[in-house]
């Protein structure tokens, strides 16, 4: 028999006060806590960080009974538990990292009314044990965290999240509220529709997140670029930088590391004792940073995280905003970093044709799958405002006063593309709609390779036609191709461009195309172009002396920031400037590890050393 549980102060308002310390409700809370207080039910969708979770914990505290929360996260299971009990609420959590005694003790206090609110992982919550007890139970409330799991039009669909539907039908009388930051209004509709709640059961408070910048590279040279990102304008922050995979979770917190930063690797594939620690040290240490794969949540309640960086992209425009969302949640100004490239669109297409299409479901779920990710491409690929496109792609729309992306602090160039983009449909077609974008590419250079001559591309008429353009700018021509829905990666998963309906329009000199100059390309053109060779090699002897004399005047720089002398310039890029002698800034930038932001901040300072070194007279510019 349930018992009596502990009496709790019967207004929202005054609860929130005296247990959790906050004068009053943001405005979008007040509405679905009252509506859910009065015995309603309703699907909320609130950006991360706005206090979704206080929607469904002060009604669960007002009404006589247990909440029963819903999560697929135990890393935020555990923090709310945990963050709960500080605030003398009775709280406890049901998952796998459990043993059997512990989870036994748990349901223990369950049914003896010792218990305000239970998180339970979806599937635990529908075993035969588990609801054999919560048959039992007066549930004060039933919230499902992240429900936008629930539909198949979701960016994380999952198969036990469409079960919990049963968990309504099964005790109709309870309250239910859903939640999610990320859900686009065919996911809204489907899940209200699979939880049977009407139109005015769903509460939408926008998604915008104006402490959040957005900054969107063509992906070049990963380890430099997140290196150069973080420290230049990150060290000494906390931050999460997301992987596509667990092996490079675990590389990039080693390259981390060795640049002196604190960072260790999360995902899946460790066991439970390692997770915890990584996740404890994340919320306390002074400026951790945890390398998590995209398909692990994190859920981890830490409000002072500065920035989020994918090194690899995400799936969806839902995932992304959904990861990124997790910086700066405490409301002051977070980076949100994306570094992007041809290979992200090939990994993510291989993953969509690995899903199975035995069935309907199946099949529907990869077309969607494909859908969501070519939005994501069109996001990254945008020469307009980046959170105006975030918002439209949520259905909001109106005027935006964004200043805060890259595309809005730096309006790129655009250009008349119609050629290249000619070039480089023909030369799909001509290929046969079979290759990946490496091939297409040699075959418009000109590389005689042994693959263009196996399949006799170097006779083709397209055959050379793009030497004019390097590799890399091919790559950009490409990915803005897929973004304006001219190409797209082959559904089977293997990386083969094929041509779209509307690229026959370009073909027949019908449509024009507008490319965007990627900031890599102008600034490989200001800078000069490199061979591969200077860029893995030191050309010519180095100056021993002369290198003595700019690490000199690199320790006088880095004691005068507070810094590690590495964070300045790294000992190559000194050999180098040894080496080469540059004399204007933009032989300076030629020189490896010499970023745009350093050749501004440091530039100046080396080029006075090198010149006086030579016995030039100083200057201030090149």
């Amino acid at each position: 028999m349930h018992a009596e549980r502990r009496r709790r102060e019967p207004d929202p308002l005054r609860l929130l006060r005296e247990v959790f310390g906050y004068e009053c409700f943001r405005p979008d809370q007040r509405p679905v806590i009252d509506r859910l207080v009065a015995g309603g039910s309703a699907l909320l969708v609130m950006p991360t960080g706005a206090g979704k979770s206080v929607c469904y914990q002060i009604p669960a505290l007002v009404r006589p009974g247990t909440g029963l929360v819903v999560s697929p996260l135990i890393a935020l299971m555990q923090d709310q538990v945990e963050a709960l009990a500080q605030n003398g609420i009775a709280a406890a959590f049901l998952n796998s990292s459990q043993s059997p005694a512990e989870q036994d003790e748990v349901l223990r206090r369950l049914r003896s009314g010792g218990l305000e609110l239970l998180y339970v992982a979806p599937e635990r919550a529908m075993t035969e044990r588990f609801l054999a007890v919560a048959d039992e139970i007066e549930w004060s409330l039933l919230a499902i965290d992240e429900a936008h799991c629930i539909s198949q039009w979701g960016h994380e669909f999952r198969p036990e999240y469409r079960q919990l539907g049963e968990l309504r039908a099964r005790w109709p009388e309870v309250p239910c509220l859903a939640v999610t930051a990320t859900a686009d209004a065919a996911t809204r509709a489907d899940v209200a529709g699979h939880l049977g709640l009407g139109p005015e059961s769903i509460f939408v408070t926008g998604f915008d997140r104006p402490n959040l910048r957005y900054e969107v590279v063509p992906k070049v040279d990963a380890r430099r670029q997140l290196v150069s990102f973080l420290g230049t304008r990150h060290r000494g922050h906390a931050g999460i930088v997301y992987c596509g995979t667990r092996k490079r979770c675990e590389q990039v917190a080693g390259w981390l590391v060795q640049e002196g930063f604190d960072a260790q690797a999360y995902h899946a594939g460790m066991d439970t004792s390692e997770r915890a620690g990584v996740q404890r040290h994340f919320l306390r240490a002074e400026a951790p940073i945890v390398v998590a794969t995209i398909a692990f949540g994190m859920g981890i309640d830490k409000p002072d995280v500065r920035f989020v960086a994918h090194l690899d992209v995400p799936k969806s425009v839902e995932a992304y905003y959904q990861e990124s969302g997790r910086a700066g949640r405490d409301g002051e100004p977070a980076d949100c970093w994306m570094a992007f490239g041809w290979q992200d669109v090939v990994r993510i297409s291989q993953m969509i044709g690995e899903i199975e299409a035995a069935d309907g479901t199946r099949r529907v779920h990869r077309q969607v799958e494909r859908r969501k990710l070519e939005q994501l491409v069109a996001w990254a690929e945008t020469a307009g405002c980046r959170r105006e496109a975030l918002l439209r792609y949520f259905g909001e729309t109106g005027e935006v006063h964004c200043g805060g992306c890259d595309n809005c602090e730096s309006p790129p160039q655009t250009r008349d593309g119609t050629i290249e983009a000619q070039k480089l449909l023909s030369c799909v077609r001509r290929t046969g709609e079979r290759f990946g974008v490496v091939h297409v590419i040699d075959v418009l250079r000109g590389e005689a390779n042994e693959k263009v001559r196996r399949f006799g591309h170097d006779r083709l008429p397209t055959f050379g036609i793009g030497a004019s353009l390097d590799a890399l700018q091919w790559r950009s021509v490409g990915r803005q191709l897929v973004a304006l829905g001219l190409l797209r990666v082959d559904p089977a998963g293997h990386g083969a461009l094929e041509l779209t309906g509307e690229a026959w329009e370009v073909l027949r000199g019908e449509r024009e195309v507008r490319l965007k100059v990627d900031r890599s390309v102008q600034t490989r053109k200001a800078r000069g172009s490199r061979s591969r060779k200077a860029a893995a090699e030191i050309e010519g002897p180095v100056d021993d002396a002369l290198y003595e004399a700019l690490r000199g005047l690199r320790l006088e720089l880095a004691q005068e920031l507070d810094v590690p002398a590495y964070v300045v310039f790294h000992d190559r890029t000194l050999r180098e400037m040894a080496a080469r002698r540059p004399q204007t800034l933009d032989e300076l930038a030629a020189v490896h590890g010499v970023g745009q932001s350093k050749l501004e901040r440091f530039g100046p300072a080396f080029l006075q050393c090198l010149r006086a070194w030579h016995g030039a007279p100083p200057a201030d510019s090149a």
